[in-house]
């Protein structure tokens, strides 16, 4: 069974059609919109500060969502992936973004609509992400911009995917 838990008197809040894997954590001042998922081992720590999530966002296999201690929380926007493994921390991503696999963005970045943030990119603190871009590498940089297809095909497939795929389990007896 998922680990759901309060912090000091703040409870995780859920919107409709929500599906939580049976390992996954979600603790603290966490808010999430509708057909949201948070995937096996995946951990959302409302502990420090607080997180919001939008509408349609998967939280991917293995992926950390954290904060900063009374300084940076984590806001999320509608129809966001974060992929599996990947740490968003004490930041902002607005909506219509995939972040890859491995990627970590760290504290005060912001990541503005409709960007892709590349598998194993590292955003270092402070990192602002113009919308349409794609950053990718260590330290991260942009390296070219999101075309309208690019946006229907990965951005918003995944993030359809998932709502289909938490389905999958929701349908189990």
């Amino acid at each position: 069974m998922a680990i759901i838990l309060p912090v000091l008197g703040k409870h995780p809040q859920f919107g409709a059609d929500c599906f939580v894997a049976p390992n996954a954590t979600i603790v603290g001042d966490v808010e999430m919109g509708d057909q949201c998922s948070v995937w096996f081992n995946a951990v959302v720590r409302g502990d420090v500060h607080f997180i919001k999530m939008g509408h349609k966002v998967n939280v991917q296999d293995g992926a950390c969502i954290h904060c900063t201690y009374q300084k940076h929380p984590t806001n999320i926007g509608n129809n966001v992936s974060i992929g599996h493994h990947a740490i968003v921390h004490g930041c902002t991503i607005h909506d219509h973004v995939l972040i890859g696999m491995g990627a970590i963005v760290m504290d005060r970045c912001v990541v503005e609509s409709n960007s892709i943030i590349a598998a194993g990119a590292v955003l270092l603190e402070g990192t602002h992400v113009p919308s349409g871009s794609i950053f990718a590498g260590v330290p991260a940089k942009k390296v070219k911009d999101v075309s309208p297809e690019l946006t229907e095909c990965e951005i918003n497939r995944i993030a359809n995917n998932y709502v289909k795929y938490s389905g999958w389990f929701k349908e189990q007896p």
